[in-house]
This record gives C-alpha cells, sequence and structure tokens, in this order.
C-alpha cells in the first residue's frame, strides 16, 4: 500500500512516526492523542477506520458516527502529516485468512461483555502497525484494557512499537469524552456524569485508607444504584497488567465500570493512586 510505503521511507530517513489509530468522529480526546504524537516525533499519522470485525451482531456498526469530512479537517488543522482512511477491502480483502487470538485477559471484564471484540481490535491493530510503522503509537486511557492488550501483542509478537497511554479527557461535568456520547439523550447525558462521580467517591475513598477491593466496588455500586436510568454492566477493581482483581488494592491499580444507559453503553475507569497508566 501507498501509506506503508510512505511510512518505510520516513523511518529510512530517519525520522521517527508516531500513530493514532481511530474510528473517526473525532473529539477533544483524539485531539489530545494528536497533539502528543505530533509533540514526540517527527511524523504523525492517523488512521480512521471502522473496523468491522470488532463490533458483534447485535452492536453498531452500521450506525456508528461517521464524519470524515470534519475529521479531516480537524486533524489538517493539528498539522498531522497523513490521513489514512482504508476502505475495509483495503484492510480485510477476500484472500485475508488470518486473526489474533488475543488470549485469556481479552475473556474479562470487556471481554466477557462483547465477545470476540478484542479479536478485532488486535487483528486491526496489528495490521495497521504494519502499515504505518510507528515508533510510538496512542492510545486514550479510557480503554484502558485495550491498552493493556496492546501492550501484550507488542510484546508478544516483538513488535517495535512504544505504546503510550494518554489520561482521559472529560467534559466539564466529569463525563468521559466519547464518540458514543453523541448517541446521548437529553435525559441520558443528565446522568451520565454519574458514573464518574461514582468512581470520584471510590477514589477518594482510596486516597482515605480504603484498600478492600470489594468495599470500593461496592461504593461505586451504591452510587450507581440510586441513579435512574443506569444500568451496570461490571464494576471492578483489577490489576493494571494481569487485570485480576488484587487481594489489597495499592497505586496503580485500575477501577473499572461498564454501564447501560437505555441502549448506550458507556465505560470509565479512574487509575487509583495514580494519573496514568
Amino acid at each position: 500500500m501507498a501509506m506503508q510505503e510512505q511510512a518505510i521511507a520516513w523511518r529510512q530517513a530517519g525520522e521517527d512516526i508516531g500513530f493514532v489509530p481511530t474510528m473517526g468522529a473525532l473529539h477533544a480526546g483524539h485531539e489530545r492523542l494528536v497533539t502528543r504524537a505530533r509533540r514526540e516525533n517527527q511524523r504523525v499519522i492517523v488512521s480512521i477506520f471502522v473496523n468491522p470485525t470488532q463490533f458483534g451482531p447485535n452492536e453498531d456498526f452500521a450506525s456508528y458516527p461517521r464524519s470524515f469530512e470534519a475529521d479531516r479537517a480537524r486533524l489538517e488543522a493539528l498539522g498531522v502529516d497523513a490521513i489514512f482512511n482504508p476502505s475495509v477491502d483495503q484492510i480485510y480483502p477476500s484472500s485475508f485468512k488470518t486473526r489474533v487470538d488475543p488470549g485469556p485477559l481479552a475473556e474479562l471484564l470487556e471481554g466477557k461483555s462483547r465477545p470476540g471484540h478484542f479479536a478485532g481490535v488486535l487483528t486491526v491493530v496489528l495490521k495497521l502497525f504494519q502499515l504505518t510503522q510507528p515508533k510510538r503509537a496512542y492510545f486514550g486511557q479510557k480503554d484502558f484494557q485495550q491498552v493493556v492488550l496492546v501492550r501484550q501483542l507488542v510484546r508478544d509478537f516483538a513488535l517495535p512499537v512504544r505504546i503510550v497511554a494518554v489520561p482521559t479527557v472529560r467534559e466539564p461535568d466529569g463525563l468521559a469524552i466519547s464518540s458514543r456520547n453523541a448517541y446521548l439523550g437529553p435525559p441520558q447525558r443528565a446522568v451520565a456524569p454519574s458514573i464518574h462521580n461514582a468512581l470520584d467517591g471510590a477514589s477518594n475513598a482510596f486516597g482515605a485508607g480504603v484498600t478492600d477491593p470489594a468495599e470500593l466496588e461496592a461504593i461505586v455500586r451504591h452510587l450507581l444504584d440510586g441513579t435512574p436510568g443506569v444500568a451496570i454492566d461490571y464494576v471492578a477493581v483489577v490489576d493494571d497488567t494481569t487485570l485480576r482483581r488484587p487481594v489489597r488494592t495499592i497505586a496503580g491499580n485500575v477501577l473499572a465500570v461498564a454501564v447501560k444507559l437505555g441502549p448506550i453503553r458507556l465505560i470509565d475507569n479512574v487509575v487509583l493512586g495514580a494519573e496514568r497508566l
């Protein structure tokens, strides 16, 4: 592909490439990733590709927000060097047969709720890495399990890519910025900040000395259970590498939550006692 040829030429010229994979519908969180990549690399590539293999049969692939012209204008204003917007046939031609097995970490949390999701994620990430040849790749911390699994992919396949996790960007009321927020109607948007408020409550309890994971999870559940229209999928304190619940919570563990507001599913997390993964 032309993208791969250009990326190889930049690398051969001694220029570091920063890569930001996206599915479009860009927002302030993506801008933070691009800005960080721009600061740390000579070249920046952003992909816009709504990856069909990471969506389940009853998920929102067909309706996922697509706004390429607005996204392109936003990225050009940020000074990216290349926008890679491949078709599905370019990424998955008819001859494509191989799929990444993400292993047991993909069976927890998001993987338990969305079977097959991370196989699709890691397969497309591996291919995009091959096509863009990055030295560094930038991911939002909101999708922390994705960060954990991509780092595992990099280690397992000895890929020469550094994975940079960038802290979650939030609305003024605390709601994690996400492309799926566009689905929220006014009543759902009004209660959505309760997700971060519940995480904050548990984070404050950890800062005050609570280290029992079950107690921290219970704080989140108690705060969310009292919020009309919020249905909890999971609440979990986990180790930031193994994704297992620790015996005692320590700084750097992640408190993660997934909820449904009507038909809309949102995720969020906080790194306890630290800013980033």
